[in-house]
């Protein structure tokens, strides 16, 4: 399977990749398959149902208005974020929404159902969606997992509008640290110039560059959003929004200068910019995904800001190499912390990102993949345990631990030689065991952890 920087890094929205991109982009895909094989006009009624740790926290991602928006012909993409209370209400009082963007036809909640105790086989974020005909017969049925980083598989193995793997030829292909490390020696090539020259096997060069400028610009705009906007968070737990508040005081300290960690401190807020936008349902970058996406934002801000040959080449080298281990991960293990914990979206994170820093501050490919590998191994175990299901706590705060994390794993790489105890395929093999092993309580359900202790109002 070939995995794009682009399918790494997406812009959506908030507050979750998994549980809010995912399902939209599903949706989406049902809705217009009905139009393309005819059946829109047939169709009087949609159900969709969610399963697994969808049905268990999915009201708390925002899974409800992502199938709904969906179903409209609404991309996370695109979407208008600040329409969207707006479009809920319509629809709630109308008692219909407009299918594909093309055709009016009842809904209620009772057409949407969270399945809080039930699983489909294929992974733990399952949907099925249904059409039916005024007789209420079954026009058409699919079903879609959405696996982690808004990344979006089906079971309709032999449908001719199917969703299939990318088998795009590489010039330079791999699915292993090993590997990786195996291309960089044999081109000659850095990690980012090599994942420059896969990514020309889907566009130019040209738009490659512009379409990494256009994710740094909307990490940097979630970023500058997060540090103005002030106020409750949705969701009932009442969580203060902190980034604005921490934004004046930074900019107000004389006394910084004298603090060897006061950057420390701008990467927690830029962090905590990121994942507040996040949890409000603001305009994003998945970055593995959206429980993680201020990791990757604070670091990167962390390069331009407190580097002093920082550039725009720099932050584009960063964000090439980020992706280059996020495939990994995604190729061998998971994203999802539905599958395997929070280890595989705020520990996936923090691995990338220290990869990206570690490449823009001159580090060899083998000095890369040691922050890599430094990155996961502590955070292995991570359990992903969101109180009332919201993507609010512990997780915007672990984003602000999560890109500390990055730097250091970073600096201890670069004070190496490249060679460590563990590789990182090991790493993330014991990751993928991890998370395997870990009970399905800590995995996004909202059924252990800090989410059982934790009053939730």
């Amino acid at each position: 399977m070939a995995i794009s920087v682009f399918d790494m890094f997406t812009i959506g929205i908030g507050p979750s990749s998994s549980h809010t991109v995912g399902p939209m982009r599903a949706a989406k895909r049902f809705a217009e398959g009905l139009d393309q094989r005819g059946l829109l006009e047939r169709t009087e009624r949609v159900k969709a149902e969610l399963y697994g740790s969808l049905g268990a926290t999915g009201k708390g991602h925002g899974s409800d208005r992502a199938v709904l928006l969906g179903l409209e012909g609404e991309a996370p993409e695109s979407v208008d974020v600040d329409q969207i209370p707006a479009r809920m209400a319509q629809i709630e009082s109308e008692q219909r929404l407009r299918l594909a963007g093309l055709k009016h036809v009842p809904f209620t909640a009772e057409d949407l159902v969270f399945q809080r105790r039930k699983s489909l086989p294929g992974h733990p974020n399952g949907m099925r969606f249904s059409a039916l005909d005024a007789a209420g017969e079954v026009l058409r049925e699919r079903i879609f997992y959405s696996v982690g980083g808004g990344f979006v598989v089906d079971d309709a193995a032999a449908d001719e509008d199917r969703i299939v793997e990318d088998t795009t030829a590489l010039p330079h292909p791999f699915d292993s640290g090993k590997q990786l490390l195996a291309q960089c020696k044999e081109s000659g090539l850095r990690i980012s110039s090599l994942m420059l020259e896969n990514e020309q096997a889907w566009r130019p060069k040209a738009d490659v560059l512009a379409g990494l400028d256009a994710i740094w610009a909307a990490m940097e705009g979630c970023i500058a959003r997060g540090c103005e906007r002030e106020g409750i968070l949705p969701g009932g737990l009442k969580v203060k929004r902190r980034a604005a508040s921490l934004h004046r005081k930074l900019r107000s300290d004389a006394g910084s200068g004298s603090d060897p960690l006061h950057a420390m401190d701008w990467v927690d807020l830029w962090a905590l910019a990121v994942n507040e936008e996040n949890a409000a349902g603001g305009r994003v970058v998945t970055a593995p995904t959206n429980g993680a996406a201020g990791i990757i934002p604070a670091v990167l801000t962390y390069y331009t800001r407190f580097a002093p040959n920082a550039d725009q080449d720099g932050a584009r080298r960063f964000l090439l190499t980020a992706a280059a281990i996020g495939i990994i991960f995604k190729q061998r293990a998971s994203i999802s912390g539905a599958e395997v914990g929070c280890q595989g979206e705020v520990g996936v994170a923090c691995s990338m990102a220290a990869a990206g820093l570690t490449e823009v501050m001159g580090g060899t490919a083998e000095q890369v993949e040691c922050a890599a590998e430094i990155g996961m191994e502590h955070n292995l175990g991570l359990t992903c345990d969101p109180v009332g299901g919201l993507v609010q706590v512990p997780c915007i705060e672990r984003n602000a631990m999560g890109a500390v994390k990055a730097i250091n794993a970073s600096r201890l790489a670069l004070r190496g030689d490249g060679n460590q105890k563990v590789s990182l395929d090991q790493v993330i093999e014991t990751m993928r065991q991890t998370g395997a092993d870990m009970k399905k309580k800590y995995k996004e359900t909202a059924r252990g952890g800090l989410a059982v202790n934790i009053i939730e109002c």
